[in-house]
């Protein structure tokens, strides 16, 4: 059987889901696997077959996507060319965690594929999300960013029959945790700086790790990390809460290692809100906008010793299993 995987590669999340279902996916035949994107600083171990430029967005430091930065970054030409060039005919299976160069590609050449993604979670209506004025685009994103034919998707909680609690990698699952008494922050849309600023208005350690530094350093009870995979690992087993945004893997392993979470999802950003809103229900606390009151909430959850249990059993391998006996050709 021969099988191709086409992963995102804007931000972390979706190369860090893949690092665990690459290896199961291996079980069942020839692998190929296929990245598009530029924001992402974890990498597989595995090679890659097409590396595409894809679309993706650059995350600003106000909060939200740096919408210039994110249009100089686009080449639709290329994108267009990609599409009807990628080789779909030969595979058995064509499995997507929203990737749009091969989604669009399987569409264009009628190709069915089937989405094992977060983002696929959001076909079913009863995934919460927040209303969405006339001028919002983000459901349209959402729907038509990746289409694929068939879909197998995760969220915090199983909304619908095709919904499944989130992959949660080996590394993390077989961590020795504890709890140091520090912070770990991974809030790529903000500054680095102002957060430091922030941050030194409270009595606890914080580990920010940042997309935007090459080098650490150290400010009063702020340290600085460039992001990587393991040192944010250790950080985050060893931490008493992780304050990040509107992400779906990061909070959702927080939550399994029973570490307090505080969210901030990007303005502007639908996914990170209806995430937010998801994660709100679970009791989660959110902040919507960093301003004066901030400091206080971030007081107030510091001293809270309150936490979120979840179950999110292991179950990536039966769900692998069973997706390639329905959907392989």
């Amino acid at each position: 059987m021969k099988i191709l995987y086409a992963i995102q590669g804007t931000g972390n999340g979706h190369i860090s889901r893949a690092r665990e279902i690459v290896p199961l996916l291996q079980k069942y035949g020839e692998l190929d696997l296929l990245v598009s994107g530029t924001e992402a600083e974890v990498t597989l171990s595995q090679p890659v077959k097409y590396k595409f430029h894809g679309l993706s967005f650059v995350f600003g430091t106000k909060g939200g996507v740096d919408k210039w930065a994110t249009y100089k970054l686009m080449d639709l030409p290329q994108m267009w060319r990609d599409m009807h060039h990628l080789p779909l005919k030969d595979y058995d299976l064509i499995i997507n965690d929203f990737e749009p160069v091969s989604a669009w590609a399987c569409k264009l050449q009628r190709v069915p594929s089937v989405s094992l993604s977060h983002q696929c979670s959001f076909v079913s209506p009863k995934t919460p999300r927040p209303k969405a004025g006339w001028f919002n685009y983000g459901p349209a994103i959402l729907k038509h960013y990746s289409p694929t034919t068939h879909h197998v998707g995760f969220h915090f909680e199983r909304y619908d029959d095709f919904i499944h609690t989130p992959v949660i990698r080996s590394e993390i699952r077989n961590m020795q945790t504890s709890n140091l008494g520090h912070y770990t922050v991974y809030l790529p849309a903000y500054d680095d700086k102002k957060l430091t600023e922030l941050l030194k208005q409270t009595d606890v350690h914080w580990h920010i790790f940042s997309k935007r530094q090459k080098t650490g350093y150290t400010d009063d009870n702020v340290q600085v990390i460039p992001v990587n995979n393991e040192g944010f690992n250790v950080s985050l087993a060893s931490c008493d809460g992780l304050l990040t945004g509107g992400g779906f893997e990061g909070p959702a392993e927080a939550l399994f290692l029973q570490k307090k979470v505080m969210m901030i999802p990007m303005s502007g950003q639908y996914e990170q809100q209806c995430n937010a809103l998801a994660a709100s229900r679970l009791g989660v606390p959110v902040v919507q906008h960093i301003d004066s009151t901030f400091v206080h909430r971030l007081k107030n959850w510091i001293k809270d010793e309150v936490r979120v249990w979840v179950d999110f059993p292991d179950e990536t391998d039966e769900i692998v299993h069973n997706m390639v006996k329905r959907y392989a050709r």
